[in-house]
């Protein structure tokens, strides 16, 4: 009784450690070598931080992160449109938190290793393909086991191999810049903001504390539109650019509380790539296998969700495998559980999500920001913050209520 991985992401090292609480025997299979904490900063929701602090991670996860005070949306000007608190000053029994990607990889990892001993990953093992029958195809070989759980990103064989006619991922037609900067952290030090419209914006928030010059890790996204949707455009997360690529774009975007081309130019380093997603499956599961994670529903970077379902997905297949052994039966009602959601919020993040606030209000206003009040009263701000949360299944009273998935 085995269930093979493909990937080591934060998806598939949150699959391995639930299987290993609930005692199923696992194997990941990662293409990579040696994972190294790669990419940059991303947010993780209250949903799944219930869970990760389920799975014995909350001292790490509070060592390597800051929790997430407030979330505010700004016109290019710098103007507050909207800001509501995050985590537990919102009211959530969970924070939300400020993490380097790479860290929280590197957590899971090393948990996991400690808990199950380096055995259950195999690295240098590419996944290609898989049979139905719970045979995963790694190159020249093959390994068998009880279930082919697909984990393995966007550009994941597993999901090729379901709908092999899906081509590229679609490019949104907007390409995003992304590093850290050494700075001050902004507002009340663990802000994250985000200024703009729908052709350019720039996102900001500290990744850790300040350090004993004050200065913090700043994780900043800068993202312009350069061309319509449709179509592809290639999906290289390490293609590195100068910084004077992208500061000329934000050149007067000096707000009394962030300098952004001040921030741009004090990256090590800047990444560029562009924005895409790949369009909602209508099965995820073909006999004993199933997708997870970005491999299932690769979306937008929209609402700070995508880390956070990923490990959803980890758990609800977990508790499915538990109930129902691990079985075409259980890969069955993990997808009935976790695709709507899921399906909705690409969807959802199409539309811009709740980030459409900032259009609404450029908009409605005109560039007379000093009607804002006026044109988009207080109260529509937000009931549109709050129906995100609704989609997203991260409303506060609702996910309060709920105890960790698997119990």
């Amino acid at each position: 009784m085995t269930v093979l991985i493909a990937g080591a992401g934060i998806g598939g090292l949150a699959l391995g450690l639930t299987l290993h609480e609930i005692g199923v025997p696992f194997r990941i299979h990662e293409r990579v070598r040696a994972l190294r904490p790669l990419g940059v900063g991303i947010n993780v929701q209250p949903d799944a931080v219930r869970e990760l602090w389920a799975m014995g991670l909350r001292d790490a996860l509070e060592a390597a992160s800051v929790r997430t005070r407030d979330y505010g949306f700004h016109t290019r000007t710098g103007r507050e449109i909207w800001t509501e608190p995050r985590g537990t000053w919102a009211g959530y029994a969970h924070p939300q938190y400020s993490i380097h990607r790479g860290r929280l990889q590197m957590i899971l990892h090393d948990a996991l290793i400690d808990r199950a001993g380096r055995d259950v990953l195999a690295t240098g093992a590419p996944a290609t393909g898989f049979d139905p029958d719970g045979t995963l195809h790694l190159g020249d070989r093959t390994a068998t086991g009880d279930l082919v759980i697909g984990a393995d990103g966007l550009h994941s064989a597993i999901r090729a191999r379901m709908a092999p006619g899906e081509g590229a991922p679609v490019w949104s037609g907007r390409v995003l810049w992304r590093g850290t900067t050494q700075a001050p952290p902004f507002r009340t030090g663990a802000s994250m903001v985000m200024a703009g419209n729908d052709d350019i914006r720039i996102v900001a928030y500290p990744i850790t504390p300040p350090g004993a010059g004050g200065a913090a890790t700043i994780n900043w996204i800068a993202e312009r539109t350069l061309g319509p949707m449709g179509g592809t455009r290639e999906a290289d997360w390490t293609r590195a650019v100068d910084p004077e690529d992208v500061a000329p774009h934000f050149e007067d975007w000096r707000f009394d509380w962030l300098d952004v081309p001040a921030l741009i130019r004090g990256a090590a380093e800047v990444l560029e790539y562009p924005m895409v997603d790949r369009a909602p499956l209508a099965r995820w599961t073909r006999g004993r296998a199933t997708l997870l994670g970005d491999a299932a529903h690769p979306t937008y970077p929209v609402g700070s969700n995508g880390s956070a379902q990923a490990i959803l997905d980890a758990r609800v297949l977990g508790r499915c495998i538990r109930d129902h052994g691990p079985t075409p039966e259980a890969l069955e009602a993990y997808e009935a559980i976790r695709r709507p959601r899921t399906t909705a919020i690409q969807r959802a993040n199409r539309g811009r999500g709740p980030d459409a606030i900032m259009q609404m209000v450029e908009d409605r206003t005109g560039g007379d920001f000093d009607r804002m009040d006026e044109l988009v009263p207080l109260r529509e701000r937000a009931v549109h913050a709050e129906r995100y949360k609704a989609l997203a299944g991260t409303s506060i009273a609702a996910l309060n209520a709920e105890p960790p998935i698997l119990g």
